[in-house]
């Protein structure tokens, strides 16, 4: 198992980046798929039709959230936690995301920075 720590920055406020990554609907305009999520703590999520799921653990608006991703059965859970902090630029996303297989962990990591953060900050850059 293996843990994967970056920062990103998003040219948007916290509390708009926060509403991109919880609401269904905001999340469809960026991933370009439907989704399903919710802040409710203990619901499931769901992302990119299914490559993405798992269970919302904890939210702290405009600024934390906290999600367990399935990768089949594994011993401890895999961890996301996405904080989101002010910064010149708009906001500093924090990711850290524990417990990876290490046989997934380089499509992880690319996915992190190609598709999920790329796709966030160029929403808003394309504004």
């Amino acid at each position: 198992m293996k843990a994967y720590k970056k920062y990103y920055i998003i040219p948007a406020e916290p509390e708009e980046v926060y509403v991109a990554l919880t609401n269904p609907y905001t999340l469809q305009l960026w991933t370009g798929e439907p989704a399903e999520m919710s802040t409710e703590p203990g619901s499931e999520f769901s992302l990119w039709e299914g490559s993405i799921t798992g269970k919302n653990l904890e939210f702290e608006e405009g600024k934390k959230l906290v999600q367990q991703w399935y990768f089949g059965e594994q011993e401890e859970p895999s961890i996301v936690t996405i904080k989101l902090h002010p910064h010149k630029y708009g906001t500093s996303a924090e990711l850290r995301h524990t417990n990876i297989p290490d046989d997934a962990y380089e499509d992880i990591t690319e996915g992190w920075d190609d598709a999920y953060f790329a796709a966030l900050i160029d929403f808003y850059e394309g504004e």
